[in-house]
């Protein structure tokens, strides 16, 4: 299969069916052979009902995977991530603030072997932003960068671990989901952590991004929980790094 198309969602009644049909009509728009998976990480309005009404084209498979509880962000893209059966496996999250043909370079970089994983950025030179967030939203977001490499140690040349939008090789995005823990939003430094630690190819990508103001994230509700996971991750790398060392003659 060519591609897999993993789109997390949380109370998505009324974006999904877009989220699908936009998805679908890009695997289509390319003639490739692709899946739509979507994750109803267990929501309490009818996002897994209204994915399941959309009727994909032809060479377009949609599923729809449901937890019972909602367990993270995190979480929900793993179950997408080991669900998939794609070459090329793209996760974003429902809204389509970007584009799916954004995605088309680094694509046929990975397919041509000189890439295991691209992340789309809003801030990359070239990225033009049609709307966005707020200003108190992006000095938290400035503050959570600072915490992020402070803390984790996440290199300065990754400069947006948390847009919801990324491309990986099939056997990348296997080797890393089987083994990331971290089920919260967090989940996305602690993936980068392994990709580096691994050695595999990553690189930013520019994108035209448009925000959506109707986001399920509350970072002042979280903040108390942030400093607390990057911990955690910090700790499980160094374990990780720990064993290595323990291993290796």
């Amino acid at each position: 299969m060519d591609i897999s198309i993993v789109i997390p969602a949380y109370n998505e009644q009324n974006k999904i069916r877009f989220d699908v049909e936009a998805a679908s009509a890009f695997i289509q728009s390319r003639n490739w052979r692709g899946e739509v998976i979507v994750v109803d990480d267990g929501s309490r309005d009818h996002t897994g009902e209204e994915a399941q009404k959309v009727s994909p084209p032809p060479g377009v498979d949609r599923h729809v995977v449901r937890h019972p509880w909602n367990r993270g962000k995190g979480a929900a893209v793993r179950t997408g991530i080991l669900a998939s059966k794609g070459d090329v496996v793209l996760y974003a999250d429902s809204g389509t603030c970007v584009p799916y043909s954004d995605a088309l370079p680094p694509i046929e970089r990975i397919r041509s072997g000189q890439l295991d994983l691209a992340l789309a950025s809003r801030r990359h030179e070239k990225t033009v932003i049609h709307r966005d967030q707020k200003l108190k939203r992006r000095v938290l977001s400035l503050g959570f960068r600072w915490m992020t490499r402070l803390i984790t140690g996440l290199p300065r040349s990754i400069s947006d671990s948390q847009c919801g939008f990324k491309v990986y090789s099939g056997a990348a995005a296997k080797s890393l989901f089987m083994i990331m823990e971290t089920d919260g939003f967090l989940f996305e430094i602690e993936v980068l952590l392994l990709a580096l630690h691994r050695g595999l190819r990553l690189e930013e990508f520019p994108i035209h991004w448009t925000c959506d103001p109707d986001t399920r994230l509350q970072p002042g509700r979280i903040a108390a929980g942030v400093l607390k996971g990057l911990f955690r991750i910090r700790s499980r790398m160094k374990r990780m790094i720990l064993q290595i060392k323990k291993i290796r003659p």
